[in-house]
């Protein structure tokens, strides 16, 4: 399968190019999550953010990846998700924050759900260039 670690981050990433690598990435934060001992309500937000940002790569923005790896801050441990991709980018990011907003027809609850689920939310885009999302969600 297309999964790696990158040591030099100790990052799990996983290339999102098609249906399977969705379900991989959901595997895969649930996994992570339940070795840093999240709740089960916590290991199921970050399972459904993962394949939110997972099915919107495959959706709108191929290539991308999904990027999921354990950290700490403080005496806090978390868990961090990028989703990268090299897609069209976002033309109003704002816009895309909005519940119900959609370019596809769908209920447009994907971004604006992963920001209410996560506890930190963090989006970089450029038309043409593509999207970087970052979420954290820390251990209570």
């Amino acid at each position: 399968m297309l999964q790696s670690f990158d040591e030099s981050e100790k990052s799990i990433v996983i290339d999102i190019n098609n249906e399977m690598d969705i379900v991989l990435a959901r595997q895969t934060g649930r996994k992570v999550s339940k070795e840093l001992d999240f709740s089960l309500v916590d290991q199921s937000r970050i399972t459904t953010s993962i394949s939110e940002l997972a099915r919107n790569i495959y959706k709108y923005a191929l290539p991308g990846k999904i990027i999921i790896e354990a950290i700490k801050k403080e005496n806090k441990d978390g868990i961090k998700v990028i989703a990268a991709d090299e897609g069209p980018g976002i033309p109003d990011i704002k816009k895309a924050l909005e519940d119900g907003y959609t370019t596809s027809g769908g209920l447009g609850a994907g971004v604006p759900g992963v920001k209410r689920l996560m506890d930190e939310f963090e989006i970089d885009s450029a038309v043409g260039e593509g999207t970087k999302i970052t979420v954290k969600k820390w251990k209570k």
